[in-house]
């Protein structure tokens, strides 16, 4: 059997994206023990071609097969689609919906089985994304979310889920790791400059009154990012808020996750840690799948719905008027402890969900 994980990577520099790579695998194998599995997401990969194709192209590509890109879609029996998590959606431009919507075009009209696997869906706030999300959903074989407004979003758009389960990050594994950290800080480089999500200017605020208030109060805070791009690379890359940081706040520890372990050596220092600050959803995820309790400091509806799913309420949206009281008294919380020990628990109960269904798909 040969099953292809689709818009999840293996080598990306948002380590989320890696996340959803392994997670899926780990399912896979869970349920097709003995499968070939291949992965593909956005850039290099399995492939024989960049699936970024535009529609000129695929026609092209269908009619000529000079690249091999469909017999090599033909050959899979499954195909896993993750979206990236969170790219179900229109608010990260049309182009990067319609570019994601046209491979499991192909795979419908080749007949090749398509999952939607545990992800946000929605919203789609454009006449042409509804459209586009309306048919892709239909097309899909089994329909999956990983929280209840995701399910809600689909069943307007008129097909319902057949599971509603939670993020694949909770099927990794999860040795247990010595607590030899206090605060973990994970800054994102996508909102420290501006961006269309939150107050740039603010955000850069918060944050370094947030890591000086709680050195204030004698915690030790160290800095974390969770997409790594290099060195010489601009946009979305937390090197660089960790930079200004550590200018503005002394030589405090750094961790930079390089390499292809990577995704290791990030859930290996969050589960070092007494707790995790976090403004990328995957470094909290990480971290609470390693049971280290974490707060998330929430930049889009994606965070409070999933963690909601699994019994965890301790997060912090950005737009709050009081962001760095609120994220001080969730840290200080007793709560915290003693919650973080049910998430995994729920998040296996609703994993199981997803492996039953597709289980039964073929």
């Amino acid at each position: 059997m040969r099953i292809l994980i689709l818009w999840a990577s293996l080598d990306q520099p948002n380590l989320g994206v890696r996340a959803l790579a392994v997670g899926t695998r780990a399912l896979a194998a869970q349920v097709f023990p003995g499968a070939e599995v291949q992965i593909q997401g956005t850039g290099h990969g399995d492939a024989p071609t960049s699936l970024f194709m535009s529609r000129r192209g695929l026609l092209k590509e269908r009619v000529t097969g000079a690249r091999g890109m469909f017999d090599w879609l033909a050959s899979f029996d499954l195909v896993l689609d993750t979206r990236s998590g969170d790219s179900f959606a229109d608010i990260y431009g049309l182009e990067r919906l319609r570019n994601m919507s046209r491979v499991p075009e192909v795979l419908h009209h080749l007949g090749v089985p398509l999952v939607l696997t545990p992800q946000t869906i929605g919203p789609f706030n454009t006449r042409r994304g509804t459209v586009l999300a309306r048919r892709a959903l239909q097309q899909a074989r089994l329909v999956a979310s990983r929280d209840r407004r995701s399910a809600a979003c689909a069943a307007q758009l008129g097909r319902p889920v057949d599971v509603e389960s939670t993020d694949v990050v909770f099927a990794i594994d999860h040795p247990p790791v010595a607590t030899t950290r206090d605060v973990v800080l994970n800054v994102s480089g996508l909102l420290w400059n501006d961006n269309p999500h939150v107050d740039a200017a603010r955000y850069r605020r918060d944050i370094l009154a947030l890591a000086r208030r709680l050195q204030a109060e004698g915690r030790t805070v160290t800095l974390l990012a969770h997409v790594v791009g290099p060195d010489d690379s601009a946009g979305d890359n937390d090197r660089y808020p960790l930079a200004d940081l550590r200018r503005e706040l002394g030589d405090v520890e750094a961790i930079v996750p390089q390499g292809p372990d990577a995704l290791d050596q990030v859930r290996a220092a969050v589960g070092s840690a007494r707790v995790v600050l976090g403004s990328r959803m995957h470094a909290c995820l990480n971290a609470l799948s390693m049971g280290t309790p974490a707060v998330p400091l929430a930049y889009s509806r994606k965070f409070a719905p999933l963690l909601a799913g699994i019994g965890w309420d301790h997060v912090v949206e950005l737009q709050a008027d009081d962001v760095v009281d609120r994220a001080l008294a969730a840290v200080a919380s007793p709560r915290l402890s003693e919650d973080v020990h049910e998430v995994r628990h729920r998040a296996d109960r609703d994993l199981s969900r997803f492996t039953r269904a597709l289980g039964e798909l073929l």
